[in-house]
């Protein structure tokens, strides 16, 4: 191996457990584990044993790496007691992990506040407890926590903690930015003096991100020599988050010459890994994520699309299919032709370049665009919009009318509930339909009537389902009569997610406007077929 590898180890099983609103399952756990393994991450921490009935569920029954090491976390010994004697360390050496990272004090005003002790008796904590699991594991790590700070304050200090882990016989030093607030030329000059004590092949890194220079401070940390990076998935942890292996990977492996234990087969599923944190996590993705978003290969005004069409590096640093993900030409009142034309090559259709249809088109969207609609959000509504403007979507229901009632009311056991209604009268299959739906909500009623008329008819909707619903006020100033967007997201069972808008200063007319657009993306893909009466 060079002394260019640089070794990644996750952290999201315990410090993005910190992160506010996310709790892991054990399902989640494993599941994470496994796809954190299979796109060759090098360890994998799952947790602290013994701090959560999850946790230790976690660790009695780990699932089987096959790439990674799998790494429990927890504190060295406490005060007062010797290594053999803790509870907290019989806990952490007493799992099935390949290794530990313990983390300890590095800090001289926390010795002093926070632990109460003598520091020359910190020092020994640290070396007892990395002396004690190395004879028990294959590998052993130590966080030094508040390192940058502790340095900074009082380096002679800071660098006997960290020795003595060292000394102990340590595999990895991981040196801590926990508060996040050292800067990269900060961590570049640091870790760069730790290195004439301690080699670099030997030292780590773990930086939150409450300044926004996680990633930053880590690949300045490498550049001084560590060889070792801690972060998480998409950047989760407590407060502002950690380092972001989503976006360190890509940096690392195309950017630069260090080695990692990724290659591009790999890195190819980087964007897959992402979204599958989040949808363990049932949240939407973020679009504007580098390198992995929704947006991180968009491409709205009509200048760059020209522009991206001779040659994609004029606005583009990587080949988005390099981790996964794709080049998005969004459609908007910024538009030209040649978002049109890139556009529709996405959908699969082909026109003429020529055709005058797409100067109407042009115009079309700026129109609607300017009334409150917002194509760059919605591709399944512009792929009807265009569709229809070239003559090929059919009429798959056509509705007369519907109506819409909310009742409040006090129930037999003294409740307060309210409950929406709708009643649709619709025609298909050549049949004039009326459906009564009731629903949490009005759109939820609607939707649901909708479904009831037309899933005897378009079985291709019974694995529709409405995953995100956002409404936003366009003119405020009207106060209750303002007109409002409506955007519904819809997904499917084979993993399909597509978008859909409708504007109205009717909010349940907006939504099914958007309702409506959703249903028929999804029958028109799924090549369904208009039914004739009998």
């Amino acid at each position: 191996m060079t002394d260019k590898r640089v070794y990644l180890y996750d952290s999201t099983l315990r410090d993005g457990a910190q992160t506010q609103g996310v709790d892991f399952g054990v399902g989640d756990k494993v599941a994470i584990a496994q796809a954190l393994d299979r796109i060759g991450i090098d360890y994998i921490e799952g947790g602290w044993p013994g701090a959560n009935p999850t946790d230790d569920a976690f660790f009695a029954a780990p699932p089987a790496l096959k790439r990674a090491r799998l790494s429990a976390f927890g504190m060295t010994r406490r005060p007062g007691r010797s290594a053999a004697n803790d509870p907290g360390l019989a806990a952490l050496l007493s799992t099935k992990a390949d290794s530990v990272c313990m983390v300890g004090k590095s800090w001289d005003f926390h010795v002093d506040l926070a632990l109460g002790i003598e520091r020359s008796e910190n020092v020994a904590m640290i070396g007892e407890s990395v002396a004690l699991a190395m004879t028990r594991m294959r590998e052993v790590m130590f966080d030094a926590e508040h390192f940058f700070d502790g340095y900074k304050a009082n380096p002679g200090y800071a660098l006997d903690c960290v020795r003595a882990a060292y000394e102990a016989g340590a595999r990895w030093i991981v040196l801590c930015d926990t508060n996040g607030g050292t800067l990269p030329h900060e961590v570049e000059r640091i870790v760069g003096e730790v290195t004439e004590y301690i080699p670099g092949d030997r030292l780590g890194i773990h930086c939150h991100n409450d300044t926004e220079n996680a990633v930053a401070n880590s690949l300045a940390a490498v550049r001084a020599g560590a060889r070792q990076i801690q972060g998480t998935l998409n950047g989760l942890g407590e407060r502002c988050g950690n380092a972001n292996l989503i976006s360190l990977i890509p940096s690392l492996l195309l950017k630069t010459d260090f080695e990692i234990g990724l290659d591009r087969s790999d890195l190819a599923h980087l964007t897959q890994l992402s979204r599958l944190l989040d949808e363990r996590l049932n949240r939407a993705p973020s679009r504007s994520a580098p390198y992995v978003g929704e947006s991180a290969f968009a491409h709205k005004g009509g200048l760059h699309v020209s522009a991206v069409e001779k040659d994609p590096r004029t606005y583009e640093h990587i080949e988005p299919t390099l981790v996964g993900n794709r080049r998005h030409i969004v459609v908007s009142d910024q538009s030209g032709r040649a978002n049109i034309l890139a556009r529709f090559r996405d959908i699969g259709l082909e026109v003429d370049p020529d055709d005058p249809k797409i100067a109407t088109l042009v115009e079309a969207v700026k129109a609607r665009e300017y009334d409150g609609y917002a194509y760059d959000g919605a591709e399944a509504s512009f792929e009807l919009l265009a569709r229809r403007a070239l003559g090929h979507v059919p009429d798959y229901f056509r509705l007369n009318r519907f109506r819409v009632m909310d009742d409040r009311r006090w129930n037999a056991r003294g409740e307060l509930v309210t409950e929406s209604e709708a009643t649709i009268t619709l025609e298909v299959g050549g049949r004039q339909s009326m459906t009564v739906a009731t629903g949490n909500g009005p759109v939820n009623a609607l939707d649901s009537a909708l479904r009831k008329a037309l899933l005897p008819v378009y079985p291709a909707l019974e694995d529709m389902r409405l995953v995100d619903y956002k409404v936003r006020i366009l003119t405020p100033s009207a106060g209750t009569g303002a007109v409002t967007r409506v955007m519904i997201e819809s997904a499917d069972s084979e993993g399909e997610r597509w978008s859909t808008v409708g504007v109205s200063p009717n909010i349940i007319d907006a939504s099914y406007s958007a309702l409506h657009d959703g249903i028929t993306w999804k029958l028109f893909r799924a090549g369904a077929e208009v039914r004739a009466g009998d």
